[in-house]
């Protein structure tokens, strides 16, 4: 896979997660401030009983970033 496109399957994979966070929030009646999804995106990834991909790993890890936080 070249560069260009695992960026844009990384970014991709980014926006699931960071899609389904807010929803998840959203049906929860919680508002999704950015400090609150890259909070859950951490605990999220803080939980290594899930199998993730690597892909899904490294764009959990880039959200995070992202929102300004570190991993």
């Amino acid at each position: 896979m070249d560069k260009k496109a695992k960026d844009e399957a990384l970014y991709q994979e980014m926006c699931r997660v960071v899609g389904k966070v807010v929803l998840e929030m959203r049906d929860l009646g919680q508002e999704p401030e950015h400090i609150v999804i890259a909070g859950v995106v951490r605990t999220m990834l803080a939980n290594h009983k899930i199998k993730r991909s690597p892909l899904t790993s490294e764009a959990m890890e880039h959200v995070i970033e992202a929102l300004g936080y570190e991993v």
